[in-house]
């Protein structure tokens, strides 16, 4: 591959870059001398588990990986401790020591189901933002403004609406850029919600007189399973990495055939010409449906294995023959938190809401392809397929 399409693969699905012409020369250095370089990545251990949302900048790493990039893989052991107040509209409450330990112990093993071990170096921030001491931090401090901290978007609008900011959660951002000093980092990545912290690690590397000021890649925020909202756990649109295989893959399938070249891009290993051929075969008539199947069997294998993604395809397959859902059903749009019932009457399958419980006692109704026995579930974010008997369907996307 040439070091254009080594470039545009790493340029694919980004939200943002500042300084590229800095990726291009320490790209272009590798395929000459093959020189390393280093990409910098930063997560703080605040859950135990990551989904599929937190893999996007994992796999962009990886991308790097394979055109020279060596990453640096930040476990924030010490900015945990404080929280990161990006996108808060609170001061995020402090963990403890024990509850960071606990996630750190999974972080590495899940990071590295996409990362190659090979090519990466894991750190612990503590290893150097404690031993700063007083006078480094008053040093650190030094270098921003009370009126540039309140620049930033979450700052702003809690000082505007009178919620208390803490002078912690000034040091967070400082902290964060002060990683990229002690590492003298090349490159560094984040989600479009890390832009103010990634921008301060740029400006402290000039600030100390490193000699460089890295690059920063920002990828977009990847959205979860209703089509609509980021993918959150609290939202309830998540598909986490530590999913059983079965689900995983029933989950990826859920998405609509719109969003998958999304997933794809942001996702898959496969190269830009790969993902291309893919559209045009679909655009010939190849079936969405085989070629989401591919990418849920790639991302089970991904995290879990080979023989367990081949597994779940079979199932998936078989479940899907045996229910015969067309491809050609009915699509509606419902409120979140919408009654089973009330959706079912919606979405013209049932007459009304009394004959719909009639048939959920019967267990004549499923939700992809699942029976459901519960009159009184309501649908959360998401898209489904409703189905009353053998033939009556309809696609749903609530939200």
């Amino acid at each position: 591959m040439s070091v254009q399409e080594a470039l545009e693969e790493i340029k694919r699905a980004t939200a943002e870059i500042i300084d590229f012409e800095r990726i291009e020369k320490l790209v272009a250095r590798y395929y000459e001398s093959g020189e390393e370089y280093s990409v910098k990545f930063g997560m703080d251990p605040t859950s135990p588990d990551i989904h599929l949302g937190h893999s996007v900048a994992l796999s962009k790493l990886a991308t790097f990986q394979k055109y020279g990039g060596h990453v640096q893989l930040i476990i924030g052991d010490f900015t945990a401790l404080i929280g990161d107040p990006s996108g808060r509209d609170s001061t995020r409450p402090m963990l403890s020591r024990e509850e960071i330990e606990k996630n750190v112990a999974t972080y590495q093993e899940q990071a590295f189901k996409i990362l190659d071990p090979k090519k990466t170096t894991v750190y612990y921030n503590s290893s150097w933002l404690e031993e700063l001491g007083t006078r480094g931090v008053i040093e650190l401090t030094s270098y921003y403004n009370v009126a540039r901290m309140l620049e930033r978007d979450d700052f702003e609008k809690r000082f505007k609406g009178g919620v208390p900011i803490t002078v912690m959660e000034f040091l967070y951002p400082l902290m964060q850029g002060y990683d990229s000093v002690a590492l003298k980092s090349d490159i560094e990545i984040g989600g479009t919600d890390q832009k103010f912290n990634l921008h301060v690690g740029r400006t402290l590397q000039k600030a100390y007189g490193i000699g460089k000021q890295q690059a920063i890649l920002m990828m977009p925020l990847l959205v979860g399973l209703d089509g609509v909202e980021k993918m959150s756990k609290s939202k309830g649109n998540y598909i986490g990495v530590t999913d059983e295989p079965k689900d995983l893959f029933g989950k990826v399938m859920r998405i609509s055939d719109e969003l998958m070249w999304n997933y794809y891009e942001l996702l898959s290993s496969k190269t830009n010409r790969e993902i291309e051929e893919l559209k045009v075969k679909v655009e010939a008539g190849l079936n969405p449906r085989d070629v989401k199947m591919a990418l849920a069997e790639e991302l089970v294998e991904r995290f879990h294995s080979k023989e367990d993604a081949v597994a779940a395809k079979e199932a998936f397959i078989a479940q899907f023959a045996k229910n015969q859902i067309p491809d050609d059903i009915p699509e509606f749009s419902l409120e979140s938190g919408i009654w089973i019932c009330k959706a079912l009457q919606e979405c013209n399958l049932e007459p009304s809401t009394s004959q719909a419980r009639r048939d959920i006692k019967q267990g004549a109704v499923r939700i992809d392809q699942e029976k459901i026995l519960d009159d009184q579930l309501k649908l959360e974010a998401g898209e489904y397929v409703l189905q009353v008997g053998k033939r009556k369907f309809a696609k749903v996307k609530v939200g």
